[in-house]
């Protein structure tokens, strides 16, 4: 478990890859492998929290998996829908937790991105512990949003801090640690400006099948780096 001796990342962000072949291996329908993969998220948020980790991210939903069957991502959405609808909310209420989302929500039905804005907009004064979720989050659409608002203002110069300002994370410490699941070893697009520093901690473990002994995991090898930033 993690101990007072460990150095803490302020912010973990959360690649969590993995559900389909979870589903595929126990020959389950993708269905029932994405809403495991929910069940993980509520226990490592409150173990986070209570361990004081400030800001977590988990990379929800990205622009390139429109591609997926219109199935698969009509199942998402009502996925995403059920959880909102559901006491998910009410647990980040009651637990201090403020939501917040990184991605372009313009392309998700209306009603599920108002439910989410409500979401927003209900925690927004909590303080225990800010968790993100990428919905409709792309790296290269966030720097390339962040350009086209930037050119809207009229701004033909910019230093590296007031660009940061025009990004879905504006406000939030860049991610000290980067968890992929599922055993690929790559960040595909997450947080591309962001993530300069970051440590990338990459496990073979589902993430239907990862849990706060595995978060600690990840946890402890981040405290043994030598966290150099270029000097």
């Amino acid at each position: 478990m993690i101990n007072d001796d460990y150095i803490l990342p302020k912010h973990i962000a959360i690649i969590p890859d993995g559900n389909r072949r979870w589903a595929k291996k126990n020959g389950i329908s993708v269905a029932e492998g994405h809403r495991k993969g929910y069940e993980v998220f509520e226990p490592i948020i409150q173990y986070a929290a209570q361990k004081n980790i400030p800001y977590l991210t988990f990379w929800a939903f990205s622009t390139e998996n429109w591609k997926r069957t219109q199935e698969e991502v009509g199942l998402l959405m009502k996925l995403f829908q059920n959880v909102i609808a559901s006491s998910f909310l009410d647990k980040f209420k009651q637990s201090n937790v403020k939501l917040r989302v990184i991605g372009d929500l313009t392309a998700f039905p209306h009603d599920l991105s108002s439910a989410i804005q409500k979401g927003i907009e209900e925690t927004k004064n909590n303080d225990k512990i800010t968790v993100s979720i990428g919905l409709n989050y792309g790296g290269r659409d966030e720097i390339l949003r962040a350009v086209n608002m930037m050119l809207k203002n009229q701004r033909s110069s910019i230093s590296e801090k007031e660009f940061a300002g025009y990004l879905d994370t504006v406000g939030i410490p860049d991610p000290d640690l980067i968890i992929r699941t599922g055993g690929e070893q790559r960040l595909s697009g997450l947080l591309p400006w962001q993530s300069v520093y970051s440590e990338l901690y990459f496990t073979d473990i589902l993430w239907p099948e990862f849990n706060v002994d595995e978060f600690d995991k990840a946890v402890e090898w981040f405290s043994l780096r030598d966290r150099r930033r270029g000097r």
